[in-house]
């Protein structure tokens, strides 16, 4: 049997419909320090503070943002590795990590 590489198998009858198998997002590297910056970009002057480099999966992340997010009385979210908190308080937020074992250095102006 010759197959040709021009054609896709869309469908097979021992499987059902064939998908591409998702690909795992690798952890981007950290040195162990989080930084939290302010940034306001594409957001209509509207500023939050990012925070980067916390080395934690997807779920991890999301249950920090969402302890912060109580702690601040403020939304945010969870984008590429980062931690967006809709608040200019970095200060607080630093306070925060730090009581969570986390060396933080606030980056930015």
């Amino acid at each position: 049997m010759r197959v040709d590489p021009n054609v896709s198998l869309v469908y097979s009858t021992d499987k059902g419909r064939i998908t591409a198998e998702p690909e795992a997002k690798a952890l981007p590297a950290s040195d162990g320090i989080v930084r939290i910056h302010r940034d306001s970009k594409g957001r209509k002057g509207k500023g939050v503070s990012v925070i980067s480099g916390l080395g934690l999966d997807d779920a991890g992340l999301k249950a920090l943002a969402q302890t912060l997010k109580k702690q601040c009385g403020c939304g945010g979210t969870v984008k590429d590795f980062t931690i967006e908190v809709q608040t200019d308080n970095r200060e607080l937020l630093k306070q925060l990590l730090e009581k969570q074992n986390y060396k933080v250095k606030l980056a930015g102006g």
